[in-house]
């Protein structure tokens, strides 16, 4: 009998940790969304422009892939669908430059992480960057992964991670990509 209180309490304790690890996390996130580096000294406030750049250099009849850099820096592979003519859902967007903003998981109601929003494609609405493994994933989209192989990247998970952790240390905010196909 006092074994099951003791399990039935760890259960509780566990459930606790979580739930408030979970909500520290969030807390931490939304915190780092807001969140802007002051220089102390002179309470100048610096924001580091974040350049994100695609650069597509494999083109087949069902995917696109490509390298993703962040300022200067190699960050990941990419995936897009091929290019028919910028059709929702089955194309990948134009070469060119657009605005990215981080986008909540509460904003979606299909991605249940944070992932990147493209605005401001001509013709096209909610262009993200997210986790997929192959065209058949993107709907139109842009998939991150750690690896490629022909018509597939893999380690999405691990790639939009490493990708969303180095965007939220340069604080989260002014993200310009440029797009460019080889």
């Amino acid at each position: 009998m006092a074994s099951s209180y003791k399990k039935e309490w760890q259960k509780i304790v566990s459930l606790f940790i979580v739930k408030n690890l979970l909500k520290s996390v969030k807390e931490f996130i939304l915190k780092m969304l807001q969140v802007r580096k002051v220089n102390s000294k002179k309470n100048i406030e610096v924001k580091a422009k974040i350049n994100l750049l695609l650069i597509r250099d494999t083109f087949t009849e069902e995917s696109t892939v490509g390298n993703l850099y962040l300022n200067g820096e190699y960050v990941c592979d990419t995936l897009e669908n091929p290019y028919l003519d910028n059709q929702r859902n089955i194309s990948s967007i134009p070469s060119g430059q657009y605005k990215v903003r981080l986008r909540l998981a509460r904003e979606s109601a299909t991605r249940d992480y944070l992932h990147l929003l493209v605005q401001e494609v001509k013709g096209r609405s909610y262009i993200l960057f997210h986790k997929g493994n192959t065209a058949k994933d993107t709907s139109g989209c842009i998939l991150v992964g750690l690896s490629r192989e022909q018509n597939r990247v893999n380690n999405s998970k691990k790639a939009m991670d490493l990708l969303i952790k180095e965007i939220l240390i340069l604080g989260g905010e002014d993200i310009e990509l440029t797009i460019k196909n080889y």
